[in-house]
């Protein structure tokens, strides 16, 4: 079965073309978030009956109604939060997107903003009306981009993730360099935050820096090699100057990798 696409131009003039997320892909997704959801509610129960409730007669007081009161709350809280903070902390995906393998991103090709991620999600609300997401079903179904009403109201789509395991057999000059030093994502770990640290001016710098390097002379590499340092580490958490030229390299071309996959959707 075909994919549907989209085509998106970006705020910069780039034409994207992404893969639509339809109802099969976004459903699995929802499932596995509702199970992990759930299995956050049964640990939240047992926490608090067990921690709170240290004998019979607890059941018959109002303290037992303030703690219904407040597990309402909390299902609530942990119903919504997940999604916006997992979508936003991780680039428009949850733990059942990433399994799934999908994201959603704004309507111009760009990563998800807390905003609209927090109106997608309490537009959810409706699309739950009236059992079972009904109403979200069926707009996914029939809307020609498998839209949502949250969606509609957020100005955003969900799109399958790139493909890049069917571009492994493809090396990148990028990716050959890397591979012609011996160098590996596994040999420089960075955390979910330092990924997500930077922003769209500081990725093309940093590609831009990736993608000259092999034709640059080697007294311009070690010069432009501290520059773009000088400007990323500090957002990404690491101390400049205990860094030797070779080691900021190396970094660099790294972080490079991590980052690609949070900024490269293109298909």
């Amino acid at each position: 079965m075909l994919e549907e696409q989209v085509d998106i131009k970006t705020p910069e003039y780039v034409s994207l073309k992404f893969s639509l997320a339809g109802l099969g892909s976004r459903a699995a997704a929802f499932v596995i978030d509702q199970l992990v959801i759930g299995l956050l509610n049964v640990i939240l129960y047992f926490g608090l009956f067990f921690s709170l409730t240290s004998s019979i007669e607890f059941f018959a007081t109002d303290n037992f109604l303030l703690l219904i009161a407040v597990v309402i709350i909390l299902t609530f809280v942990i119903e919504w939060t997940y999604f916006i903070v997992q979508e936003f902390f991780w680039s428009g995906r949850t733990i059942g997107k990433r399994i799934i393998g999908i994201r959603t991103i704004q309507e111009n090709g760009q990563r998800i903003t807390l905003l609209a991620s927090v109106i997608r999600n309490l537009v959810r609300i409706i699309d739950s009306l009236p059992t079972g997401y009904l109403i979200g079903i069926i707009m996914i179904f029939f809307h020609s981009q498998h839209k949502r009403l949250g969606d509609l109201a957020a100005g955003t789509i969900v799109v399958h993730e790139s493909h890049f395991s069917k571009k492994k057999n493809k090396q990148t000059p990028i990716e050959k360099i890397i591979a012609d030093r011996g160098w590996s994502k596994e040999s420089t770990t960075f955390e979910e935050w330092q990924v997500q640290a930077i922003n769209q001016q500081d990725w093309e710098l940093l590609q831009k820096f990736c993608e000259r390097y092999p034709d640059l002379p080697l007294h311009e590499k070690s010069h432009l090699t501290k520059k773009v340092a000088e400007i990323i580490f500090p957002k990404i958490g690491l101390p400049v100057h205990q860094y030797h030229t070779s080691e900021m390299e190396k970094t660099l071309f790294i972080y490079y990798l991590y980052s690609k996959e949070e900024w490269d959707f293109q298909l």
